[in-house]
């Protein structure tokens, strides 16, 4: 073997090795066994949840945003979490995810655009879900493997952080938020006994 396949070679190993233990995909949940505020399902993906986000090319250059409306629901250990997605490009979508806790901090998601089931683990403060979703034929109609980690912060926001890759080539990332809709507050008036209609959809201040 030639000085020069040798160094391609060890270049490639190099490479190879920073993709898989110094970055996004090396971390593991024991990783953040010990952090807290421990994240709870049934608590912080729970009631209406209000999120922005950015995606990423393959190229690393944003290509789209959105704003989601979500909606948390829980029956013992079962669940549901319906997203309701505005694009900046005008385009529209919802997903209904069903959640089911397991033992061990585990838990099963399942969409009606996912491939069987998504497999999640519960850490400290954050959750990790990895699964097969499948594109609309207007975006493609691929199949594409996710790992998703949300992050939960002090203040109750949770950080998202996702990376969409096909045949192992990373094609796509998206970062977001999800925060807690904000309280809607009923404003109490002097006269018309004390009450404003219009208070109804004004948010808490």
């Amino acid at each position: 073997m030639t000085l020069v396949a040798i160094l391609l070679a060890a270049i490639l190993l190099v490479i190879i090795a920073k993709r898989r233990f110094l970055s996004f995909r090396s971390q593991v949940p024991a990783d953040y066994a010990s952090t807290g505020p421990a994240f709870n399902m049934k608590q912080n993906l729970n009631g209406e949840i209000l999120s922005e986000g950015l995606i990423y090319g393959p190229n690393g250059k944003m290509t789209n945003s959105f704003v989601a409306r979500m909606v948390g629901e829980w029956n013992g250990n079962t669940g549901t979490l319906a997203e309701y997605f505005t694009y900046s490009n005008g385009k529209q979508m919802t997903r209904k995810w069903y959640l089911t806790l397991g033992t061990g901090n585990t838990f099963t998601a399942t969409a009606d655009d996912i491939v069987g089931e998504g497999q999640g683990t519960i850490s400290g403060s954050t959750v990790k879900l990895k699964y097969r979703i499948i594109l609309p034929q207007d975006s493609g109609g691929h199949t594409l493997d996710v790992t998703d980690w949300m992050y939960l912060t002090e203040n109750g926001v949770i950080m998202n952080r996702s990376e969409m890759r096909k045949f192992g080539i990373k094609v796509a990332e998206l970062v977001a938020t999800m925060r807690p809709a904000p309280e809607v507050k009923t404003a109490h008036l002097n006269g018309a006994n004390g009450y404003d209609a219009d208070s109804d959809v004004r948010p808490l201040q």
